[in-house]
């Protein structure tokens, strides 16, 4: 009786957070994509295109931190980039032009900015390189919005199946989801639930699952498809090679980087993920 009770007032926590917000759902509006002219942006730039096409609510700003390789004419390559894609967009491409670091420069523009997504590139690190971490993973652990990575060998958009991780924790911020909704939503998505369990304890329908269990079905609405289990002492391998047999679009990720109701975590599998993963890795924090 007293599990009962809790459950309904999940549930009802969840259809009150859902008439508060439904003004808000969409929740992508403007998308900042960093451009250093290296075919890993290129391809993230692309794929920004894709990602906003003819929707006359989304705006795409390049950001360039001009350094010492920067294209001497920066205006001519922008104006470039403006007419080859002004058939695809319904709003024109705004340019940002900084300098400093990388990090910095990318944590300020999407401050001020107010930045709702960030879409950026990266190529795979191969196993001897995984400590020289990339540029793009040290941001997404740093910035406090969502953050598509698109792998530099993307050539295929499509967005259909998006394969969301969770852990055996409770969902920290019950809003990120709303993210993950207008992403399905946009490209009429199923979103497939995925949870490794890499020890050797029981798995399966815990308190914290039913819980996130009656989050994604009042958030997701008919977008959410099931949720899986799989054992995997391996737990990036596992997801990875569970969203190429099911031949995932997307993974998606809620880092714990800045979690407020628990602990924080050093977002070691975010940054796995973005460096090794074939397909694009949304991270929504």
């Amino acid at each position: 009786m007293f599990y009962d009770i809790g459950h309904k007032i999940v549930a009802i926590q969840c259809v009150v957070l859902l008439l508060l917000n439904t003004t808000t759902m969409d929740k992508i509006s403007t998308i900042l994509v960093p451009l250093d002219f290296s075919d890993a942006s290129k391809t993230a730039l692309e794929y920004a295109v894709r990602f906003a096409g003819l929707d006359d609510r989304v705006a795409i700003s390049l950001a360039h931190v001009v350094s010492e390789n920067s294209p001497a004419d920066l205006k001519k390559e922008f104006e470039g980039l403006q007419a080859h894609y002004s058939k695809d967009l319904k709003k024109p491409l705004n340019w940002i032009d900084v300098t400093g670091s990388l990090t910095e420069s990318l944590l300020k523009i999407q401050e001020n900015q107010k930045i709702d997504m960030v879409i950026m590139g990266t190529t795979e690190a191969q196993d001897h390189e995984i400590k020289l971490i990339s540029n793009t993973s040290k941001f997404v652990s740093q910035v406090d919005c969502p953050v598509l990575v698109i792998p530099e060998k993307m050539d295929e958009f499509q967005i259909k199946n998006i394969a969301l991780v969770l852990g055996k924790e409770e969902i920290d911020d019950r809003h990120a989801l709303e993210t993950l909704l207008d992403v399905a939503r946009r490209f009429n998505a199923k979103v497939h639930v995925l949870t490794i369990e890499n020890t050797s304890e029981m798995y399966g329908y815990s308190e914290a699952d039913r819980t996130n269990e009656n989050l994604l079905e009042y958030y997701l609405e008919n977008f959410y498809s099931e949720h899986t289990f799989i054992e995997n002492s391996d737990v990036v391998k596992g997801i990875l090679t569970h969203a190429m047999e099911k031949e995932m679009d997307m993974i998606a990720i809620l880092p714990r980087n800045h979690a407020k109701r628990s602990n924080p975590s050093e977002g070691r599998l975010t940054e796995m993920l973005t460096l090794k993963s074939k397909i694009p890795v949304l991270a929504i924090d």
